[in-house]
């Protein structure tokens, strides 16, 4: 697999996510705000990537204080949490990294300002590896709904290049295809950024993983003909009732999946699920510039002058959603509070892969 993003020599280095497929390139990001830059740009995008992004842009954002006591360097700081968390309002893995970050400094407020700085970097390249432990959790969780002779449909990225590594959405299929299932994946191209035809496709195809791409206005004649079986995508926030903001396109995936009886589940790492907000309603929706739409690469497609709608993301109902893939188990979006429970026995509520639970 790709590597998305890593600490060396004293930078963050991204792939470049814009380029692909027609270039890889990785940058090197030496301060704070060109980490910014790089989320803001989408040269580095998907919930979980993000969050790491901004664990390691604080440490790289740290290395720049003078202060040298805690007081002053947690003051100093506060400038590149808040830089941080202005760049992509919807994801929540921002926010989560922030918080983290503030916690782990909190309760090492003794430690010398120096030693603040050396630990940020081993717990931003910590944030990291445990995203891929979490993703490896919820590809096994989600390979037992993936039968023999599947094909599964994908929306945007949620793959290997929108995290640390493996994949949330893609962590099922890829455990499924480790364990011999003979499967095939439907990627939609997901306009107006293409992240299923640039990113989804190509990384699948990196590793022989069968992909077929397909227009996003496709979707709906394939699941009526019955040639998807279910679909499985990731979210950039996933709130107390279950409702999920994802990629601009996915509620109409799922209202189509719900028309045609196929399951559709999400993928969901606890560090995107946001207990402190009750319904989707109230989810911050992203709204990008016009020339994401009225061009592709640096070519214009569009009238010139016309007037454009660019939202981000959008919000899944629960209601459509048949089960969250998380790296503690599989659960009804209506059972997902349960997780945020103390003293809760998680396997009553867990689904399980069979006929009933599949749909």
């Amino acid at each position: 697999m790709v590597k998305t993003i890593e600490w060396v020599d004293g930078k963050v280095r991204m792939l470049d996510q814009t380029l692909l497929p027609r270039e890889v390139k990785y940058i090197d990001c030496t301060d704070y705000g060109m980490v910014a830059e790089a989320i803001k740009k989408l040269r580095i995008r998907g919930a979980p990537a993000i969050g790491i992004a901004a664990a390691m842009g604080i440490a790289l954002g740290a290395q720049e204080i003078r202060a040298n006591d805690f007081t002053g360097f947690l003051n100093e700081l506060e400038t590149v949490f808040n830089t941080l968390l202005a760049t992509r309002p919807t994801a929540v893995n921002i926010q989560w990294a922030v918080e983290r970050i503030r916690k782990f400094l909190l309760e090492r407020k003794a430690e010398p300002v120096d030693k603040l700085k050396a630990l940020l970097i081993e717990e931003g390249n910590k944030v990291l590896q445990e995203d891929i432990e979490i993703n490896r959790a919820i590809g096994k969780w989600g390979a037992r709904f993936i039968r023999e002779g599947d094909t599964v449909i994908t929306h945007c990225n949620a793959g290997s290049l929108a995290t640390g590594g493996y994949g949330t959405a893609t962590g099922p299929i890829r455990v499924a295809v480790e364990q011999g299932k003979n499967i095939q994946v439907i990627a939609d191209e997901t306009r107006p950024v293409l992240q299923g035809c640039r990113l989804t496709a190509w990384e699948l195809m990196q590793d022989n993983i069968p992909v077929t791409l397909i227009t996003d206005n496709t979707a709906g004649a394939l699941l009526r003909k019955g040639e998807i079986n279910l679909a499985i995508v990731g979210t950039d926030r996933t709130v107390a009732n279950g409702d999920v903001a994802n990629k601009i396109g996915t509620y109409s995936l799922a209202v189509l999946c719900r028309e045609n009886n196929v399951p559709f589940y999400v993928a969901a790492p606890l560090s995107s699920i946001d207990f402190s907000i009750p319904t989707g309603e109230l989810i911050p929706i992203e709204e990008r510039g016009s020339e994401e739409v009225t061009h592709i690469f640096d070519c214009n497609i569009a009238p010139e002058g016309v007037k454009v709608r660019n939202l981000a993301f959008d919000v899944t109902p629960a209601k459509y959603i048949t089960g969250i893939i998380t790296e503690k188990g599989v659960f009804r979006p209506e059972d997902l509070h349960k997780l945020n429970e103390k003293g809760v026995d998680l396997d009553k509520f867990m689904l399980k892969a069979n006929n009933e639970d599949r749909h």
